[in-house]
C-alpha cells in the first residue's frame, strides 16, 4: 500500500540538520556524558563505563564527522537539483550546539528554516526531545521560525537505502539470520509512542525488499536503572540463542540508527562481535544509511514536501508521519513505576 497526504506549502529559506553530537577528543567525553545523562537517573559508575568504550576509540566519536559529510552531501544534492536552501548543521549534545548554531542563523538573516532531526523513529528522546531542544534554541530570538520535519521510518527512499547497505552481507550470507538492531528504550516510554510498532514495519519492509527469510527486532544500549524495565531482546542474548538453535550466521542491521557513532563501534563492533566469535557464530555487521544516496534523496524529497507540498510519501501498512507533530505526541514519561518481574516486547 502508497499512502500520500499534502502538507501546507510555506516559504523557508534555510535547512538544519539536526544532529546528536558527540566527543570529538578525550577532555570531551565526560562533559559530554554528563549532557547527555543530565537528568536519567544514570548512576556514575555507568557514565564512566562508558566513557571507557570512548577513550578505547581514542576519546572520539564517529558521529560528528559522519554529520558533517551527511550536511555535505545534502547541500550538494540541493545544488544539483535547485533546491536553493544554505545548509546549516548543530547538535542537540555537543558542538556545534544549537544553542550556538540557531542564534548564528539569526544573524545570518535566517527567518524561517526546516529542521531535520537525524531520527527516524517516533519517541521521547527520538522525536519530543528535538522539537524541546529546538525550541530553546530559538528563546529570545523574534523573527526566527524553525520547523520541525516529519519522521520518515517508512519513506520508500529510507527502505531502498537500507535494502542497498544489507544486500552486500546477504549475497556472502545467504542463510544467514538478519537482527535488526535499535537503541532500547524503557517501556514506559515504549508505551507512550509509537517507537516500537514504526520499527517493527521498517524491519517488515526491508526484509520484504531484500528478500530475507529469517529476521528479528532486538535492542541495545540500554543506560537506564537496571530496577526499570526496557525494550528488548537484548542482542547479546538473542544471539546467545541463536547460537544454542544452530543458526548458521547472523547479519546486524543497525536499523535504529542513520549512522555510526559509539552506540554502534562498541556495542556491536565489539561486543557482539566479540561474542559472536566465543559462540563461533559467523558474524557480519552491515553499515548505516549515512550519506547513501538514496538516503540523501529522501532528505530532499521530504523538504520538497514543504516547500512546494509534493505530496508525503509512505510504504507499507502504516500511513506517513504527519507534516506537523501533535503537541501531545512521544510525550517525557517521568512518573514512577512499579515493577513486579521482568517484562521485554517480542
Amino acid at each position: 500500500m502508497q499512502a500520500r497526504e499534502t502538507p501546507i506549502t510555506e516559504s523557508y529559506d534555510a535547512f538544519l540538520l539536526v544532529g546528536f553530537g558527540g566527543p570529538e577528543q578525550p577532555d570531551d567525553v565526560l562533559p559530554f556524558l554528563e549532557v547527555v545523562l543530565r537528568g536519567r537517573g544514570v548512576p556514575e559508575a555507568r557514565m564512566l563505563e562508558v566513557a571507557e568504550h570512548y577513550y578505547a576509540a581514542g576519546g572520539k566519536s564517529p558521529i560528528n564527522e559522519q554529520a558533517r559529510a551527511l550536511a555535505a552531501a545534502i547541500s550538494a544534492d540541493f545544488k544539483a537539483h535547485g533546491v536553493s536552501l544554505p545548509v546549516f548543521w548543530g547538535n542537540r549534545n555537543w558542538h556545534p550546539l544549537l544553542t550556538d548554531v540557531v542564534p548564528a542563523m539569526k544573524t545570518a538573516g535566517i527567518r524561517r528554516a526546516l529542521a531535520f532531526p537525524t531520527s527516524a523513529f517516533s519517541s521521547y528522546s527520538g522525536c519530543r526531545q528535538y522539537q524541546e531542544n529546538l525550541a530553546d534554541a530559538c528563546r529570545g530570538l523574534d523573527g526566527l521560525e524553525l520547523v520541525t520535519m516529519r519522521r520518515f521510518f517508512n519513506h520508500p527512499r529510507f527502505i531502498e537505502a537500507w535494502v542497498a547497505c544489507i544486500r552486500p552481507a546477504l549475497a556472502e550470507r545467504p542463510d544467514a539470520k538478519v537482527l535488526f538492531s535499535a537503541h532500547s528504550i524503557p517501556l514506559r516510554m515504549a508505551d507512550a509512542c509509537a517507537y516500537e510498532r514504526e520499527l517493527r514495519e521498517t524491519c517488515r519492509l526491508v526484509a520484504e525488499e531484500a528478500g530475507i527469510q529469517s529476521h528479528a527486532l532486538v535492542f541495545q544500549s540500554r543506560s537506564g536503572s537496571p530496577r526499570e524495565p526496557w525494550l528488548g531482546p537484548d542482542i547479546l542474548a538473542q544471539m546467545v540463542a541463536e547460537a544454542a538453535a544452530g543458526t548458521s550466521a547472523v547479519i546486524v542491521l543497525p536499523i535504529g540508527f542513520v549512522s555510526d557513532h559509539m552506540e554502534i563501534l562498541h556495542d556491536l563492533d565489539h561486543a557482539a562481535r566479540s561474542l559472536a566469535e566465543e559462540l563461533n557464530l559467523p558474524f557480519t555487521r552491515a553499515p548505516t544509511v549515512g550519506t547513501h544516496a538514496s538516503f540523501v534523496a529522501m532528505v530532499r524529497e521530504l523538504v520538497l514536501e514543504y516547500v512546494e507540498g509534493v505530496p508525503r510519501a509512505a510504504i507499507g501498512n502504516l500511513p506517513p508521519s504527519p507534516a506537523a507533530c501533535a503537541p501531545e505526541c512521544c510525550p517525557r514519561v517521568s512518573r514512577p513505576i512499579a515493577v513486579s518481574g521482568p517484562r521485554s516486547r517480542r
